[in-house]
């Protein structure tokens, strides 16, 4: 096997007082899975937990919320089968969609049952949002569809299909690269390529695979270093794809330990893969190494990395060192630089997403089997020394600092509501006066469903676009890849020179 060695970065720490980095409010409840959601608000999702600060109207605990970023309130939801360690996707209908989970803990909450083969669907009724779980299930137990944990009781390396609506076939279909890197399956990275087959990766080890035909397509080189999948998770993220990169797909993990315990080291190395193309890794360097990092598609197509440990592993109290820098990567120039450095620790179950400003929230940590509050922690005893974490923070990138906030492109008018791949559509924006435009993008960003340091179904396309400026208008012409896409919803951002306008949703049809 033959990869490239690549080092360099360069670390820019942000002078004192500069907010770029500010606490927003909290999460209500300890929430270890997120999605940003058509109108802008945020869902979180918890497990069964045995006390809570949140509550339902009947007086029942909240395990799951919905955050809004502007107002900063929070609002509790009630889940009727334990999510613990789900998975999630959002639907064709835009509808999000949670899978599996754990099983009940009826000590705790007897009004929660099994969630192993749940199926939960977040609706919105008139003007409130309730988790939907209708009856049908999983084809069998598991903590994610793909893939499951490796015990007798529920070791079950299969994937299933399911419709357009979220049912099941009911199919359990064994998976080879599942079997072959047990106990590592939990959590595999899965991304959609172009051409409708899925990049796999697992422990080191990553493939090609065609879900019609149930077949692999191509094996990959083993990628060096330390275990990248739970529960030794680094992070997953495919690189923006662009027409001026002929929509060439790049997948970049990084992070990643050596094995399951509180002295594990964690790996400081990333590999990036072209998986269609000669599908070699070429390895970088982060400035320090992590576990439970976490990759986001900047919309100026740089990936913040952010969150994790630098020693230990997933799992309750077994992680230390917390990573507290946000570091931001440069794939064109391979340059990595700390952007912000934050002093709440983000251990086991946090999260972080883009929010529909181009912000990034960042959100949890409970690396505790049962909620540990900040007054009960103890300094001496890992399994305690680090609270339920429920504070947010919103980190504001690069593009939109100092005086770029006001350069916003606003009034975004979308020619259509929904589109196909191949098709043309319109953004119209203003800009501030005085403002000469170099630049005019538009980009196209789902930010999918985000746990254990995965963001599932993340994409960001940088659309070819033709524009015109007419009197402080600007009239933008996007063209939609004819790639096979992932249908349902997305956020269409126009940027003026480099700055974002805030999202305007979007949904894509099937191919």
């Amino acid at each position: 096997m033959m990869y490239l060695l690549c080092i360099l970065f360069f670390s820019l720490r942000l002078a004192a007082g500069d907010q770029t980095i500010a606490l927003a409010g909290n999460t209500g409840v300890p929430a270890m899975h997120a999605a940003l959601l058509l109108d802008g608000s945020v869902m979180f999702l918890d497990k069964i937990e045995n006390r809570s600060k949140l509550f339902l109207p009947n007086g029942g605990k909240a395990y799951s919320s919905i955050y809004d970023p502007e107002s900063r309130s929070v609002t509790g939801l009630g889940v009727t089968t334990n999510p613990f360690c789900c998975g999630g996707s959002f639907l064709a209908d835009g509808r999000l969609i949670s899978l599996g989970g754990n099983g009940p803990l009826y000590h705790d909450d007897s009004s929660v049952g099994d969630g192993f083969d749940g199926i939960r669907y977040l609706v919105a009724y008139g003007d409130q949002t309730k988790w939907s779980e209708p009856g049908n299930k999983l084809a069998s137990k598991r903590y994610l569809t793909g893939l499951d944990q490796y015990n007798p009781v529920n070791n079950n390396p299969t994937y299933e299909i399911l419709d357009r609506h979220g049912i099941s076939s009911g199919d359990n279909i064994d998976m080879e690269i599942l079997i072959n890197n047990q106990p590592y399956f939990m959590y595999p990275f899965v991304h959609l390529l172009r051409d409708g087959t899925i990049f796999v990766f697992v422990s080191k080890s990553s493939q090609t695979f065609d879900v019609a035909m149930n077949k692999v397509v191509k094996e990959m080189p083993t990628l060096p270093g330390m275990y990248r999948t739970y529960p030794n998770t680094g992070g997953s993220v495919m690189l923006a794809l662009s027409s001026s990169r002929k929509w060439e797909p790049e997948i970049m993990i990084c992070g990643g330990g050596a094995f399951q315990a509180q002295d594990s080291p964690c790996d400081h190395t990333c590999g990036r893969i072209k998986p269609l193309g000669d599908a070699q890794w070429t390895i970088t360097e982060m400035p320090q190494p992590r576990g439970m990092v976490e990759g986001i598609n900047l919309l100026d197509g740089t990936i913040l990395w952010l969150n994790g440990a630098q020693v230990g592993a997933q799992g309750f109290g077994i992680a230390d060192s917390p990573a507290y820098d946000l570091l931001i990567y440069k794939p064109e120039a391979d340059e990595w630089m700390v952007a912000a450095t934050s002093n709440i620790p983000r251990l086991y179950h946090s999260v972080a997403l883009m929010l529909l400003d181009g912000r990034i929230l960042i959100a949890r940590s409970n690396p505790n089997e049962m909620p540990v509050w900040q007054d009960e922690t103890d300094p001496d005893d890992l399994f305690r020394k680090y609270p339920t974490e429920m504070r947010i923070e919103i980190f504001t990138p690069p593009y939109l600092q100092g005086e770029r906030a006001k350069l916003r492109p606003t009034d975004v008018e979308l020619s259509a509501r929904y589109v196909s791949p191949g098709d043309t559509f319109s953004v119209e924006f203003s800009l501030p006066k005085k403002m000469e435009v170099e630049s005019v993008e538009v980009a196209l960003y789902q930010g999918g469903f985000v746990t254990h340091a995965l963001h599932m179904g993340q994409q960001l396309y940088i659309l070819e676009t033709a524009w015109e400026s007419k009197d402080r208008k600007i009239i933008a012409k996007a063209r939609v890849p004819e790639i096979k896409m992932a249908p349902g919803p997305y956020f269409v951002y126009a940027l003026a020179n480099g700055v974002p306008s805030i999202g305007k949703a979007l949904s894509l049809r099937r191919n």
